[in-house]
């Protein structure tokens, strides 16, 4: 085989997972990723929850750190586009990664105010609702382009709503949008729909009633959630509280700070 040909290819395609050492170890390098959240572990160590494109969320301790004259200090920073390696054993289970290198790749601006928010908001729905160790590249694709969306300043609304909406489906809540629950007829435009979060949307005939049971929202917001299209004021609205819904529900209790820091934000 041509090795410049070779050479070329393996830079075009992902990241190679490489095993040098014991064939018991698994080696990855030049991954991309981002750092959703840091901890500190011992003195001079940290912790890192990571979204990575081919292997998902990992948790990797970056040993030496937080030592002033260390390479990784001020590269591991959230929202930046990195390119990081480790190596692991195959047969870890809870067993941490061990970061081997961190390079900062560039190319998107760090999102700033009201987007810095939005920014640790999309990174906490991602640990708390994302499985670790699941390959989502298109997430990955998806939390790349909010973060430049954000970093423009463009408004946030739709930005949330359309990554809140990726997520569900990629952590396995995918909504059915375009067939009711009851029957399976299809979504109709005009029809308002009250949505069941492990069943799907219902056709309600008297919108005043049981307004106790969550929001109601029109079929055409449906249809647009389904072609991830914010655009209309009544969709953006009425899909905001249909996503503060299901994540409540999915999130089985669990407080969403920054959701929380947000709403005073806006208080005030």
């Amino acid at each position: 085989m041509d090795t410049t040909k070779r050479s070329s290819t393996a830079r075009a395609g992902r990241p190679q997972a490489k095993e040098p050492g014991p064939r018991s170890e698994l080696r990855v390098q030049g991954e991309p990723a981002f750092v959703l959240h840091s901890y500190p572990y011992k003195e001079t160590s940290l912790i890192l929850d990571t979204l990575t494109r081919h292997h998902g969320r990992i948790a990797l301790i970056a040993r030496g750190a937080k030592r002033p004259r260390s390479a990784l200090r001020g590269v591991l920073l959230a929202f930046r586009p990195l390119a990081l390696s480790w190596s692991a054993s195959r047969n870890r289970a809870n067993e941490l990664a061990n970061l081997t290198a961190a390079e900062w790749v560039g190319g998107v601006a760090p999102p700033e105010g009201e987007g810095l928010l939005c920014g640790f908001y999309l990174n906490e729905l991602l640990i708390k609702l994302l499985a670790r160790d699941d390959s989502h590249e298109g997430l990955f694709d998806a939390y790349l382009n909010a973060l430049i969306a954000l970093g423009s300043k463009a408004p946030a609304a739709p930005v949330l709503r359309s990554f809140e909406y990726r997520l569900l489906s990629e952590a396995g809540y995918a909504l059915q949008l375009t067939h009711c629950a009851d029957g399976g007829a299809p979504v109709d435009a005009k029809t308002w729909y009250r949505y069941l979060p492990e069943r799907g949307p219902v056709a309600v005939l008297a919108p005043g009633a049981d307004v106790g049971l969550g929001p109601l929202v029109r079929g055409k917001t449906l249809q647009d959630i389904e072609a991830d299209d914010f655009s209309d004021p009544t969709t953006l609205l009425q899909s905001k509280l249909l996503s503060r819904q299901l994540l409540n529900h999915h999130l089985a209790g669990h407080l969403l700070y920054t959701r929380q820091m947000l709403h005073e934000l806006q208080d005030l």
